[in-house]
């Protein structure tokens, strides 16, 4: 008589899968570590062994200089201007990008007719790329032919410079990335509204708090998890993501002191890396903008867990 087969139990949903042999999960990872070796790894190895050379490109000679061109970056007073003009930026994106961000997704939240219409022209500029909203700010301020520029000229007779004034160009390229980066921000705070607990927002009113005492002393807290998360992605974009908005916009300048005022780290990376072809000088850069990411994603961490208060 046969014994009837035993079928192999299966695992539940919460099990971790098993393998029958320690070779299988090296396979079945080895596609995405080729493809990481290839495009991240290597690439970031060979750009910290540039740093510790001067190379010519035209004659394809290399010099081992170790660690001059850090030394010469930390030295050099157009470096230290272009570092303090990426903090300033990366300080009024980050701030005034959330504290907006916070507001329209708040009044997107409330309950009122064409809610749903107002939330996607909201979300409407995170779908441009960096590019092509850098080009609709160029057409709109453009000083000769630019839409705000014949208002203002209409209305007050005034027709600022806004792409060759130091001050007015750090100002548009500082409000172009505010505006960019709203959607983005409003897409996580505006899911978060809508998640939180109705009976605790209920509890503060009927205790007679005011709505702005609801909003800051109720709502906020629960929402610092995900401020937390916005204010170390938005430093990551501030630090990146401009590039392509000041290569359109103003190109680095207007030059004002030591360096153009619109030039910020990730653009200073590119002259010299692309266009001085200083690839020593650029590679120490991207070192040094690299230990700046890991310090910013170690901070995130280090604080994730004491300084947010996650409700139940």
């Amino acid at each position: 008589m046969l014994s009837p087969a035993r079928s192999r139990p299966t695992p539940d949903a919460g099990e971790s899968a098993v393998f029958r042999g320690r070779a299988l999960p090296w396979v079945f990872l080895l596609p995405s570590l080729l493809i990481l070796a290839v495009f991240i790894y290597l690439p970031a190895l060979q750009t910290l062994r540039l740093a510790a050379y001067r190379a010519n490109v035209i004659l394809g000679t290399e010099q081992f200089v170790g660690l001059a061109n850090f030394a010469e970056l930390l030295s050099s007073p157009a470096y230290r201007q272009v570092a303090l003009q990426t903090l300033v930026f990366t300080v009024l994106t980050v701030t005034f990008g959330l504290l907006l961000s916070l507001g329209l997704a708040w009044l997107a939240s409330r309950p009122v007719r064409g809610a749903s219409t107002y939330r996607l022209l909201l979300i409407y500029p995170y779908a441009l790329s960096p590019a092509i909203a850098g080009t609709l700010w160029l057409f709109l301020f453009n000083p000769e032919i630019g839409v705000v520029n014949a208002l203002l000229g209409e209305l007050f007779g005034v027709r600022p410079r806004w792409l060759d004034t130091p001050v007015l160009a750090f100002g548009l390229v500082t409000l172009a990335a505010i505006w960019k980066g709203l959607a983005y921000n409003i897409v996580f705070y505006l899911a978060s509204i809508q998640n939180l607990p109705g009976d605790v927002m209920e509890a503060a009113e009927i205790d007679g708090a005011t709505p702005a005492q609801v909003f800051w002393r109720v709502a906020f807290p629960l929402l610092s998890p995900i401020t937390f998360f916005l204010v170390f992605t938005n430093i990551i974009a501030a630090l990146f993501d401009s590039f392509a908005l000041t290569d359109i916009l103003t190109r680095g300048g207007p030059y004002t002191g030591n360096a153009g005022a619109t030039t910020f780290l990730v653009y200073q990376l590119y002259q010299d890396g692309f266009v001085n072809f200083k690839t020593g000088a650029a590679a120490a850069q991207a070192a040094l903008m690299l230990a700046l990411v890991a310090f910013v994603t170690w901070m995130q961490f280090r604080l994730g867990e004491r300084r947010v208060h996650y409700g139940s």
